[in-house]
């Protein structure tokens, strides 16, 4: 049986949905109370699990952690470019359109990394399909903030997800949220902010989550958040959550697929992150009998699933007939602590990479949602 999302749980695209709710007067589904100031920090790779396990190190959020937070779920893929998009959207990747790390463009059969595509030529302007909740704050006339890396500032992936947003960016974790708390305590203006720190996720791909340098930047974080919340008035909230959680592959579990073999018959093009694939068809080719050869070969420690059965489940949300493409014929999502590679990838830089997700186990779907100010 395929994992699925729970439809009465809350989820990312209810975040920052929300707390342009809690601005505007509206019902929320969170119980958020009406402030004049709503923020959300998304710490990438910060997974529910990851932060448990080092609470230690994190006081203020751990200490949020066991009073008045919530575990929710991310959706699937567990990926930094369709969690990103379903958060500042409020819906699903199959109604916004990024459905993976890479993701086949049918209209011109190429493979396309979301999070470069735009700025490579390679994606079109309404790639992402979906109206902002920055934009719908502006509509209403609020204000509408965004805090990231300088380095982000104009690329392609920050325009078509942070789109109606004035970006203020800060080189490093303690300058962004130090602006962030900045703009909370100043009561002169009333709407929604966002703050991005990369860093965890970056220290979990190269070392690992279980190591120091992860652990280095969560205290980095934490410090950081206690200096915002040191600053929250009774008109602001702050919601601390993430992406996705993070686990660690080792080598052994980096299972290499040679090109000979016969996993690759009948595919034409392959998307996805490592432990989420995506495999497209070749025309003429089986949908089911790929899934069925691939089950035979993976089953043990991968969901294998044809589209329209992972439609079904739920993985993507609703899926406009517009975005369906996009989607593999055939889903392998890992259950246990593997991740796939052709030779040429495992060859690359990500075959050395230790901290991972993209799947639908629960060390990477759920998140901490952690409410400070108003919220607490």
């Amino acid at each position: 049986m395929l994992p699925g999302p729970s439809d009465s749980a809350a989820s990312l695209a209810d975040v920052l949905r929300d707390s342009l709710a809690a601005v505007s007067g509206a019902p929320t589904r969170l119980a958020l109370s009406g402030v004049d100031r709503a923020a959300v920090l998304l710490v990438d790779g910060l997974g529910a699990d990851n932060l448990r396990a080092r609470a230690g190190h994190a006081r203020t959020l751990a200490d949020a952690m066991r009073t008045r937070a919530d575990v929710i779920a991310t959706g699937t893929p567990t990926t930094t470019a369709a969690a990103l998009a379903t958060l500042t959207t409020g819906v699903g990747p199959g109604s916004h359109g990024i459905v993976g790390y890479t993701a086949l463009v049918p209209e011109t059969g190429l493979v396309v990394n979301q999070l470069r595509g735009w700025d490579e030529g390679l994606l079109p302007p309404d790639w992402q399909r979906a109206p902002t909740l920055f934009e719908t704050a502006r509509a209403q006339g609020l204000e509408a903030i965004a805090f990231g890396a300088e380095r982000y500032r104009d690329s392609g992936f920050t325009g078509a997800v942070l789109r109606g947003a004035r970006y203020v960016p800060g080189r490093t974790i303690e300058q962004r949220l130090e602006a962030l708390g900045d703009a909370l305590a100043d009561r002169s203006w009333r709407g929604i902010a966002y703050a991005y720190v990369a860093e965890l996720d970056m220290a979990a791909h190269e070392h690992g989550w279980e190591s120091d340098a992860w652990v280095h930047a969560l205290e980095r974080v934490d410090a950081a958040v206690a200096g915002v919340v040191a600053g929250l008035g009774p008109r602001a909230g702050l919601l601390v959550t993430a992406d996705h959680g993070v686990l660690d592959v080792a080598e052994r579990g980096r299972v290499v697929i040679a090109d000979a073999s016969p996993l690759w018959d009948g595919v034409a093009a392959l998307a996805g992150e490592h432990r989420l694939l995506h495999l497209h068809a070749a025309p003429g080719a089986d949908p089911v009998a790929l899934a069925a050869r691939w089950h035979e070969t993976v089953g043990g420690e991968a969901w294998v699933a044809p589209r329209q059965n992972a439609i079904d489940a739920g993985w993507f949300g609703p899926v406009d007939p517009a975005v369906a493409g996009r989607i593999g014929d055939v889903l392998v999502a890992a259950r246990k602590s593997v991740a796939y590679y052709t030779e040429e990838a495992f060859a690359g830089r990500a075959g050395r990479m230790v901290g991972q997700h993209g799947s639908w186990t629960e060390a990477e779907t759920r998140v901490p949602l952690l409410r400070f100010g108003a919220y607490a």
